[in-house]
This record gives C-alpha cells, structure tokens and sequence, in this order.
C-alpha cells in the first residue's frame, strides 16, 4: 500500500505540475485514447500499480485542465494545495461522515467548518448547516427546511402526510434564477412552471416593483450572483416585504455569497444576511476538491425536522450528528477540505484570492474593451461577458478559443444575445496567465473578424 500511494502521490505531482504548459481542453487524440476503457468486464485480477498506470498514461491527458490557471468556464475553482492534501488523507482514513459515532472526528471538524462559515460571511452564530455534494443540493436542502416551516406553521406535517391535500405554498423566483433551483423546486414537488416568476433588470436582478403580494405559505428565492452577470438581486429591499407576508427567504449563492469575505465586495451582499438559508459551493470560490457544496440556515432545527432519520440501532450523541440535518446518510468527509481551506488561507488570504479574481476579470473585460468587443454585463465580481458582434460571430471564436487550448471560456444565451462567458474563479490564476488567455483571446477574435 505504501509504494502504491507514493506513486500515485508522484504521478498526481507531475500531473499538477504540468498543467501550465498544456492546453486546456484535451486534444481529440487524447480524447481517442479513452476507448481503450470499452472492453468488456475483466475475468482476472488487475493489479493495482497497473490501474494506476493505466489511468495515469491513458485517462490523465483527457481530462480537462480544470485545475490549472486557465480555465474561465462554469465558476469553477482549482483545489487549493492543502485541500488536495487533506482530500489524499480523508481518503485513506475512509471515514463515514455520517455521525459522531460512526466518525467523532468528522463531526468534530464539520462544526468547527460550519461555525467559521458562519463568522466570515456574517450570518447568526447560532445558524446551522451541512455539507453535501453541490449547489443543488444545498438549495434542496436549504428549500426543504424552508417547505416544512411554512406547511408547518400552516398546521401541516409534510414529512409525515405528504403534499397530497397540503395548503398551497406560493413559490417566488426572479426571471433569472439559476437551473439548478429550479430542478431543487422540482424535487421537493413545488414544480419548475408553477414559480412565480418576477422581472429582472438589464443585469439579471430581481426588479422590487414587480415583487408580487404574498398572501398564505410562502417561499422566496433571491440570488446572489447572477451565473452569467454577477448581479445580486436587491436583497435589502425585498427581504423585509417577503418577511412582512410571512414568507422564508432562500438565498441562491453559489459563488456570489463569497462576496462576503473581501472587503471591497461585501456591499454587494448588504441584506442577505437576513434571509432564513443560504446555498453555496465551497468547490467554487472556496477552492476546495469536487465535491463540496454548503447549506446554512438561521433555523436548523427546521433543517432537521426536514433531513433528520430515527432508527432504533441508531443512538444519539453529545455531539452534532451530521445525519440529521443532510439528504444522504452514508458520505464522504466533505467538511475536512472546507476546514483546511480556511485553516490554509485564512480570513485575510481568502479575501486576497476572491479580490484578485475580481480584479483579474476586470482586466480582461477591459482588455476586450479596448479592441473593440461589446462587454454585456456590469463587471462587479468575477464574471464578464462579451460578444463578438453576431451570433455566428461570437460563436466561431467560443470554438477558435476552446480549439486553441490556452485557456477555456464557455458560451451563454443573455437576454437575446449570444455571449462567451469567463469566469475566473481559481487561486491558481496569476496576472501573468490573465495576459496570455487576454491575447490568445484576441488572437482567435481577430482570426474571425478578417476573415
């Protein structure tokens, strides 16, 4: 076991190390190479040092150079080097995190994570939260805390009735929320069509004057961070009318509420601490390995009511029992690469890495500015958008820069305009690498427009 984890330990350093040198996006014959894995299901034993060469030699030059620093697409984070580290140890140990019996340190280090997220972003102190696999399930989550306090102060017991026959709940969203709280509605039986959807502005933002009247049980979603723009809807204005009808106000912050962290962004947050829960990544901004989302609520023990099990082989504890406020019972030991992230960076480090992202995006923006590109959106934090004149146009050089290799930024659809989308989430990204997908940008650009 010894031999093997170093070599993996090696072949994962020189994979690491040489993700500044290589494209970004596979080439198609590494790509190719993936079809040697259809074969059919082995008779004999493989030894474990070949699997690892296999995957080494065959898998590693398809994947995508995500972690690297140059890759602008879908608000995704590199791993920082001590979450990397602690991912390798969480591994070996094969904890359950599943209760403080089943792993006393799991749930140790998931409250100590849990209670710093809490003091950085702001929120009540006595909030509660869990770790589970992404956005989505932290906006399902966070949404099924949200589903029994309302039914329940209606004099309904969704956990143990079922909707069939419960009080209508009115569901609020903007124009603009994200997909992926739109499929968590959609699992917890609110339904993607039956929202309420309210006007955003020319950035994404909720608008206050087409905020409906509340009357009954209610849900309202507002965002922070627009996935295309950036924008947070105007939480100070909106929150205290839904709270004024009744409403639990959920918070869609899948990078954007780390806005919090950085001193020259927290303005954009102003309001959103006053919300019932919060959705976020941590593998986003967070820079922690896949995968690693966050739910955080001012009311847990409705998160509990919602997620907690009862079986009599299962005792509980002293401490926080993760199982009694997560979807999954059975999981990983998310909370360990959250903690170290934070024990790595710190308060003044993290405010430092979300700072330069934002200051790293606007130099592109300015960038393609300056040689004549439409830039779409407000670039208030990490996302900038830009157009390359017609649709056709625009997505030619989307194709020219993913072909290319030097870094990779994906397209979008923006209120009838077809966009590329870069999204520079990564502690990796140096100024230098900014400068060199900045004019491999260009290049492509300038490729199409003379021809």
């Amino acid at each position: 076991m010894k031999s093997l984890l170093t070599d993996a330990a090696a072949r994962s350093a020189d994979y690491l190390d040489g993700l500044k040198g290589r494209r970004v996006a596979p080439a198609v014959f590494d790509e190719a190479g993936l079809d040697s894995f259809a074969e059919p299901l082995p008779t004999g034993a493989t030894t474990a040092g070949e699997i690892l060469r296999l995957l080494d030699e065959i898998a590693g030059p398809a994947t995508v150079a995500s972690a690297g620093p140059r890759y602008f697409g879908y608000v995704t984070g590199g791993a920082l080097p001590a979450t990397v580290a602690a991912s390798w140890l969480a591994t070996a140990w094969d904890q359950n995190g599943f209760s403080a019996t089943s792993s006393p340190v799991a749930a140790r280090i998931e409250s100590v994570a849990l209670s710093w997220l809490l003091d950085l972003f702001g929120f009540p102190e006595d909030a509660g939260g869990a770790f589970v696999t992404g956005a989505t399930m932290a906006n399902f989550s966070g949404l099924a805390a949200a589903r029994h306090k309302v039914l329940a102060d209606a004099g309904w017991s969704v956990e143990s009735d079922g909707l069939f026959g419960a009080p209508p709940v009115t569901v609020v969203v903007g124009a603009e929320a994200h997909a992926s709280l739109l499929k968590a509605l959609a699992m917890l039986g609110f339904g993607r069509e039956r929202v309420v959807r309210v006007a955003v502005d020319g950035q994404g933002r909720m608008d206050p004057a087409g905020f409906p009247e509340i009357d009954g049980p209610a849900i309202v979603c507002l965002q922070a961070g627009n996935v295309n723009t950036g924008a947070f809807d105007p939480a100070a204005e909106i929150i205290p009318r839904a709270h004024d009808a009744g409403a639990w106000v959920h918070i869609d912050g899948a990078f954007g509420i780390w806005a919090a962290a950085a001193p020259d962004r927290t303005y954009l947050m102003d309001g959103f601490a006053a919300a019932e829960s919060w959705a976020t990544d941590a593998h986003k901004w967070l820079n922690v390995p896949y995968d690693g989302g966050i739910v955080l609520t001012r009311q847990p023990h409705a998160l509990a009511a919602a997620m907690s099990i009862k079986a009599a082989y299962l005792h509980e504890s002293a401490e926080r029992d993760p199982f009694d406020f997560t979807p999954e019972c059975s999981r990983r030991m998310r909370g360990l690469e959250v903690w170290a992230a934070l024990k790595s960076l710190g308060r003044d480090g993290l405010a430092g890495m979300i700072e330069r992202n934002c200051r790293q995006a606007a130099r592109l923006a300015e960038g393609l500015a300056a040689a004549g590109f439409d830039i779409l959106n407000d670039v208030v934090l990490n996302q900038v958008m830009v157009s390359f004149g017609s649709p056709e146009a625009t997505e030619r050089v989307i194709a020219a820069v993913q072909e290319d290799g030097t870094c990779w930024c994906g397209g979008t659809l923006w209120q009838g305009r077809t966009a590329m989308r870069i999204s520079v989430s990564s502690w990796a990204t140096t100024d230098d690498e900014v400068e060199k997908s900045l004019d491999a940008i260009l290049a492509c650009a300038n490729r199409v427009r003379g021809d």
